[in-house]
């Protein structure tokens, strides 16, 4: 039989040549998810910065909340206590133990400045900087690397423009040095004070002697200092804190998409295949007359499955490679993964992507055959002019089930789930549907024919009647035609409008409250903290306030409505009825957000039983836990709750101690004389 479907598959290139690009198209979606997923669980990020240091000791950069059993990666970078420093060095093993301070220093280019950090000069040993020219740096000097040397045309002597605390500040050039671009190395006494970390580094890198095992001396720093101690790729954790952070987002990605992509892939050459076996019934008629038993049959049809869907996969490879790379770029452009995480595609997605193909289309060929192989071969030679019998009762159960609960998962979507936790049901959803429209397929089909065939008739001619008699008639193969159409439409459009929504939804929610005329946002690292008054003191501003966000999770009381990954933090400055928060306050007032005070969605603060007066007890985006005092509360869209935390200590407690917003509200006036700008204003994204 294998002979016979090699000699015969030239025959029926047209049904051949859709399933092998069925699979092509299945094959490189699976393998890019399948590279998605391999990448977000490896999160490596290769040192670059602390490449010479064997062993990279931070804060710790999880959390594990009371009670709980899940851990919270904190998108901070989490510094360390000086003392820990003679602790470690005191350990057999080790050499010496650098501190290193990272804060922002961007440099200028063309209109804005690019990403750059600014370290202190002892640090530079841990990773591959060496002077090429001039000194280490003095006091109020700098030594910049080489390559932003070159792009700013700087000189030994001369002065460099650095945005270094939210203010653009010039220095003098006494060294450039060899090594990564984007890193500038101050005094150590500079770089202390500008870091903004009394008393702690950034990071320490510790140095050990030639033979140490750097396992056990790792467990041992850990056990003398409650801190993380990182040995190989991942210190480069520590250079990137968010990759961590981004690990479950680009997982879940990769695994919501694959999954929906290999199921559509299994309905579309399933659908492809039956087609192509329907058109080949009088064959079938034919093969079973003269005593070709089923299970030859079965094989034949399995055996060009198997012949079509190697190749194919084959041909998927190149594909689904670069595809994979191009969706991680796309992802990281769009903030979604982080563009420092290493992307990888080895041979577990390959292996994922090819058996999938390749059981798709075995599995599909199975069903194709089954009918053809078990039908009576007087029956064959009947039916074989026309097939009209689609119904088993087997199959209406299958489908109306599958419809009933896209149905039920529709009304729970929209009655019962809201926010962000309505795509949990909303993809399921269309799933459902998708699959019990293709088993009900041929009865679908008749009951659109039955309502578009009266319209048709009265604005068609005689060809175009002809042709729909002709497809009422052939109604069951024209459904095995238009399946795999609509699910591949129906599944896509679902999905892209799906996620549409949820961002509109997004922007809603936080819109919906924000009383800002208009925003300001920092191009850099972030706002100068004299920013502030400056424009407070504008003639016309009416309120203005600094918008800083991060990630925070209620310790106490334990049981906060809030997942793993936390919740997300705004900070404002103090500010009264008429300010620009985003918020509807209904107990308490903002005009005392200030230190350790805190405003709690009406949700959180009913589940929790923390009104106004209370205390709560959080953890903050760079492991700081603090005692905060409940000052007001406010009505939140469900699904969107966030904490509102004074700006001055959310932005204390991020990587770079600024504010990267400020919002700003005219005095009140009258609408036509409002000093609205010219161009609708930019709006913080809700993250």
């Amino acid at each position: 039989m294998m002979r016979l479907a090699v000699r015969t598959l030239r025959y029926r290139k047209s049904g051949f040549i859709a399933t092998f690009v069925a699979v092509i198209f299945g094959t490189a979606i699976v393998l890019a998810c399948g590279g998605l997923m391999e990448t977000g669980i490896r999160s490596n990020v290769a040192p670059e910065r602390l490449a010479a240091a064997p062993i990279v000791v931070t804060g710790k950069l999880t959390h594990l909340r009371p009670g709980k059993e899940d851990v919270t990666h904190l998108t901070e970078q989490v510094g360390v206590d000086d003392s820990v420093a003679a602790k470690i060095r005191s350990l057999p093993g080790v050499t010496d133990v650098i501190g290193d301070q990272t804060f922002p220093a961007p440099v200028p280019q063309g209109q804005g400045f690019t990403k750059g950090q600014g370290h202190n000069w002892s640090a530079a040993t841990l990773a591959p900087f060496h002077l090429t020219a001039g000194t280490a740096p003095r006091p109020g000097a700098v030594v910049i690397d080489a390559t932003t040397a070159r792009d700013l045309d700087a000189k030994l002597g001369g002065k460099v423009n650095l945005l270094v605390g939210g203010r653009q500040s010039a220095f003098t050039v006494d060294g450039i040095a060899s090594g990564p671009a984007g890193n500038t190395f101050f005094a150590d006494e500079d770089a202390s004070r500008l870091a903004g970390r009394p008393g702690q580094f950034s990071s320490l890198g510790v140095l050990v002697a030639p033979g140490t095992d750097l396992k056990a001396l790792r467990k041992q720093i850990e056990k003398t200092a409650d801190v993380s101690a990182l040995i190989g790729i991942d210190r480069g954790q520590v250079e990137h804190p968010d990759a961590a952070a981004k690990k479950t987002i680009l997982i879940s990605v990769a695994g919501s998409f694959g999954g929906i992509a290999t199921m559509t892939m299994m309905f579309v050459v399933a659908s492809t295949l039956a087609l192509a076996a329907q058109h080949r019934q009088r064959e079938f008629a034919l093969l079973r007359s003269i005593g070709t038993t089923p299970g030859q049959v079965r094989r034949m049809i399995l055996g060009e499955a198997m012949l079509v869907s190697l190749p194919a996969v084959l041909a998927g490879v190149i594909p689904g490679a670069l595809l994979g790379r191009f969706l991680f770029d796309q992802l990281s452009k769009n903030g979604v993964a982080s563009p420092d995480v290493t992307f990888y595609q080895g041979l577990i997605p390959f292996a994922a992507g090819a058996g999938a193909a390749v059981l798709a289309a075995v599995g599909a060929a199975f069903m194709a055959s089954r009918r053809s192989a078990k039908i009576r071969p007087v029956e064959a030679l009947v039916e074989s002019s026309l097939q009209t019998k689609w119904f088993s009762w087997v199959r209406l159960v299958i489908g109306l089930l599958f419809v009933g609960g896209g149905l039920a998962l529709m009304i729970v979507t929209g009655a019962v789930m809201s926010g962000p936790l309505a795509g949990a049901t909303a993809g399921p959803a269309v799933l459902c549907w998708a699959i019990g429209l293709a088993v009900l397929g041929p009865l679908v089909t008749k009951l659109i024919l039955g309502i578009l065939r009266w319209p048709l008739y009265a604005v068609s001619r005689v060809n175009g009647r002809l042709a729909i008699l002709n497809v009422t008639a052939r109604s069951v193969a024209m459904s095995a035609a238009v399946m795999p159409v609509m699910l591949a439409v129906g599944i896509a459009t679902a999905n892209i409008y799906m996620q549409t929504t949820n961002v509109d939804a997004a922007s809603k929610a936080f819109t919906k409250d924000l009383r800002a005329d208009a925003v300001l946002v920092s191009t850099a690292s972030g706002l100068s903290p004299s920013l502030l008054p400056q424009v407070q003191a504008l003639k016309g501003v009416a309120s203005a306030s600094a918008y800083v966000t991060s990630l925070g999770v209620i310790d106490e009381p334990r049981n906060a409505p809030f997942d793993e990954d936390g919740a997300l933090l705004q900070g404002v400055s103090p500010q009264g009825a008429d300010g620009t928060a985003p918020v509807r306050l209904t107990t308490g007032s903002l005009e005392g957000l200030t230190g350790n005070t805190v405003a709690l969605p009406d949700l959180v603060a009913n589940k929790i039983k923390r009104p106004v007066g209370t205390s709560i007890k959080m953890t903050l985006g760079d492991g700081a836990s603090v005692d905060l005092r409940v000052v007001a509360t406010f009505a939140a869209e469900r699904g969107y709750e966030s904490i509102v935390l004074p700006a001055d200590l959310v932005a204390a407690h991020t990587t770079d101690r600024l504010a990267r917003r400020s919002s700003s509200a005219p005095s009140p006036a009258p609408r036509s004389a409002r000093p609205w700008p010219s161009s609708p204003p930019r709006l913080p994204a809700y993250r």
